[in-house]
């Protein structure tokens, strides 16, 4: 009865930490969403408030350490079970970068309002990409908190996808700039906008992967796993 009182607990407590880095996943893709609206509108004062709100999913970020770090002192577990708290810490440690890209989405949106350059369409430049990246990231995590292996090994097949949006946006740019030398201040700004958005894409990415090592058991990080999986739909 002792085990199976410990187990029950076990679940208890891992359950408790899932709905808490779900809601870390939600505010950090309120964080995104926001930060998107600031640059396409040079809304300055949601600019400050994306940024004051990196502090709460910072906070949230340690709180899950250490519950993470005191559920395995007090538990112990071993084999699936520490794998997914193990794998949890990591989901929680990309939730945290995407909320710093995010910030930086809107400090860069809070510069070009400040600056007066807010005039050029920037927006219109990544909206395909930022879309594309909010998905993934909802979609990662759905896979998440349901443990859907299928669902994770579609999103990392379509970070290739932003990763191509990117550069394509890159290069336009780039063109841009080289055609207007007046624009090259904004472009670039633009352009750290596009990278911050395809780095949310790759850590969105890495929560799949996580989702897969905790139902498969997979370690799948710098293979070509996605490419020899068969999804029946």
């Amino acid at each position: 009865m002792t085990g199976e009182h410990s187990s029950k607990q076990y679940d208890l407590d891992l359950e408790s930490i899932r709905s808490k880095v779900l809601l870390m996943g939600g505010l950090v893709e309120s964080q995104l969403r926001d930060a998107m609206v600031s640059f396409r509108t040079g809304n300055i004062e949601l600019s400050f408030a994306v940024i004051k709100s990196d502090e709460s999913v910072n906070k949230l970020e340690v709180q899950l350490d250490e519950t993470c770090s005191h559920l395995i002192v007090r538990r112990q577990p071993t084999a699936n079970d520490l794998r997914t708290v193990m794998a949890t810490v990591k989901v929680i440690t990309d939730l945290e970068r995407i909320g710093d890209e995010a910030t930086k989405i809107a400090r860069t949106a809070a510069n070009l309002h400040e600056r007066g350059t807010m005039s050029i369409n920037h927006f219109e430049t990544v909206r395909v990409i930022a879309t594309s990246a909010a998905d993934m990231l909802h979609d990662a995590l759905d896979a998440f908190a349901r443990l859907d292996a299928k669902q994770a090994v579609r999103l990392i097949a379509q970070d290739a996808v932003i990763d191509h949006e990117f550069r394509s946006i890159m290069r336009s740019l780039i063109t841009f700039m080289m055609e207007d030398p007046r624009t090259i201040s904004s472009a670039l700004d633009t352009l750290w906008v596009a990278k911050a958005i395809e780095r949310i894409g790759d850590h969105a990415k890495n929560i799949a992967e996580y989702v897969i090592y905790i139902v498969e058991g997979k370690d799948i990080r710098h293979t070509d796993y996605v490419a020899s999986v068969k999804l029946d739909d």
